[in-house]
């Protein structure tokens, strides 16, 4: 998920900060240097910024929102109490200066400046008081509700909020709250325009209806007036947003696609200006030569998920459902999955929770013992282990006289993914490698939100994952895989089946960080629960990310971020 507002910041400023965050793991294979890549061709429009972030969102409502390209929208068409400056610091926007805050650093008030809707009307207090308790409301089972934890609530389940005029607003936490700033410029914590809201979902069964076509109302830098589904987005400035004075850029055109082939061609044709991600893997040795080439380090992992209720677990008993994706977790070949799919300095995982990620307590969040498991292995040296956990779920092998084997009985599953160059390689490097012991593995390509609703609901049995970390702190990796939390895909304590583990602990676990007050104590139960996280095997990390991007030559002050969200309000662009 993500964040952050800017000034004007040149590519070349940018580029000094993109250094490696301390990653424990050695990198990349070293290759020969690629010849540079010639400039490509500019778009002079310069009233026009054109962009490609990814397909079709999937709501552009910030309450629903859980997906990367859909924070970066939200964050350029809306805006809270707080927002991110340059530097990644939490800074105010709407708030008027920083909040008064009680001895006890439970109680906030936050004074407001005035501001308008795009329609005109003012936003004020009553505004948030409305939006946040909409957001943990169940009927609109927005899966980042549980991100509200912090702030205490009402018998009634309501928030403990309260606006006492137009334009103060008080907060009750539950208990002090490090990463508080960080929360209210998370998109979640947006406001919304509660007429419009309510006025397009009479019956209460569908809370986003009100954004799935342009001119809905908003209060950010840009307004979405047109809108081909699947096929182009078109914002334009908002006179009434706060800063609009320092809005240069008039229209912000995104085209909507995953076709990496396309996208760069269009790229190359200066029908974009920018493109996030979507970079052909086969071009990018050549691109790490060229300015108009960027990576930027994040704070967050991409790895395998498995549906903990799945059938391929019939039949097994925990213990056993653990040692089969313990099996399948060695099997994968990380350094070379690495090396080859898309070759940008990315290292091997070895935990969940990122390296140089903050641990709340004023250090760095280290797994114990550098790590869970050796992620720079090959899985041709972990296939006799493999082999024997497998066995002890009951499977038999014969050797091939290759280094491979055949299985008995048959172990098929499918491997869910959304479509992508990057995202369709790793599938096929796993498939090989779980097809060495005679795993069948079928793999599976969906569209964006299709894939997205089908993994919320445990539609699949092994899935391609990623998360970006919302704001530095390891809780935020943690609590997306509560029983009750909306991104907890591989569907912990979701009407678990006879293999699935047991997760109450692990809820109460999250509630008492939560509460503590001791930061050092705090950090210790973050750390038992990354190991009961990780215990499961059912999230198998493969790297830690970085993110790739494309800007031209004549384009400057577009921020991107380490939570991946890139800011256009403040961009400019020249003629050439």
């Amino acid at each position: 998920m993500k964040k952050k507002l800017i000034a004007v910041l040149l590519v070349a400023s940018m580029a000094a900060s993109m250094v490696a965050c301390g990653n424990k793991n050695s990198g990349s294979a070293s290759k020969e240097a690629a010849a540079p890549a010639e400039a490509t061709t500019v778009n002079t429009d310069t009233t026009t910024l054109k962009i490609n972030l990814a397909s079709e969102p999937d709501y552009l409502d910030p309450a629903l929102n859980s997906s990367v390209d859909g924070a970066t929208l939200a964050c350029n068409s809306f805006v809270g109490l707080y927002t991110y400056d340059e530097t990644d610091t939490p800074v105010p926007a709407l708030a008027d200066g920083e909040p008064e805050i009680s001895e006890d650093g439970l109680h906030y008030t936050f004074k407001m400046i005035e501001s308008k809707w795009s329609n005109g009307e003012e936003v004020t207090a009553n505004d948030f008081v409305y939006s946040w308790n909409r957001a943990v409301a169940e009927e609109t089972a927005a899966d980042y509700a549980y991100m509200f934890a912090p702030i205490a609530t009402n018998d009634d389940g309501t928030l403990k909020i309260e606006a006492t005029d137009d334009y103060t607003l008080e907060v009750e936490l539950n208990a002090p709250c490090a990463y508080f700033y960080d929360l209210l410029a998370f998109p979640a914590f947006m406001p919304v325009y509660q007429p419009e809201v309510e006025a397009a979902n009479t019956d209460g069964t569908k809370p986003g209806a009100w954004c799935q076509d342009a001119g809905f109302t908003c209060n950010g830098a840009y307004t979405l007036t047109d809108w081909k589904h699947n096929e182009s987005m078109t914002y334009t400035k908002n006179p009434n947003f706060y800063r609009a004075d320092d809005v240069k850029i008039e229209k912000l055109e995104f085209m909507l696609s995953a076709d990496d082939t396309a996208i760069y061609a269009a790229y190359n044709a200066g029908d974009l200006d920018f493109v996030d991600t979507h970079i052909p893997a086969d071009e990018i040795e050549t691109l790490k030569n060229s300015a108009e080439f960027n990576v930027v380090n994040t704070l967050g992992t991409y790895y395998v998920g498995f549906n903990v209720n799945s059938k391929i677990f019939d039949g097994l008993t925990k213990e056993q459902a653990v040692e089969m994706r313990q099996a399948l977790s060695l099997l994968i070949d990380r350094q070379w999955i690495v090396d080859t799919v898309e070759p940008t300095e990315k290292t091997p995982a070895d935990t969940f929770i990122p390296d140089g990620m903050n641990d709340g307590n004023g250090g760095t969040f280290e797994a114990e013992d550098a790590g869970y498991y050796d992620a720079t292995a090959t899985g041709a040296n972990n296939i006799e282990e493999a082999v024997k956990l497998l066995e002890d779920c009951g499977y038999s092998f014969t050797e091939n006289g290759d280094g491979t084997y055949a299985m008995s009985p048959a172990l098929e599953l499918t491997y869910l993914t959304n479509p992508s160059t990057k995202h369709e390689a790793v599938a096929a490097l796993i498939q090989q490698d779980w097809g060495k012991v005679g795993i069948s593995v079928k793999v599976e390509t969906e569209d964006w939100n299709v894939f997205l609703e089908d993994r919320k609901a445990g539609k699949f049995d092994v899935a391609r994952e990623g998360w970006i970390a919302d704001f530095n702190d390891p809780i935020n990796m943690l609590e997306m895989w509560v029983s009750y939390g909306g991104n907890n895909d591989m569907q912990f304590g979701k009407n678990p089946a006879k293999a699935a583990p047991d997760w109450t602990e692990y809820d109460e676990l999250i509630q008492e960080i939560y509460t503590q007050t001791d930061y050092a104590k705090r950090a210790e139960l973050m750390h038992k629960a990354e190991d009961m996280l990780m215990s499961t095997y059912a999230v198998v990390p493969v790297w830690f990310e970085n993110n790739i991007y494309l800007q031209k030559s004549n384009v400057t002050g577009i921020i991107a971020c380490k939570n991946m969200n890139k800011y256009f309000m403040y961009a400019e662009k020249t003629a050439e």
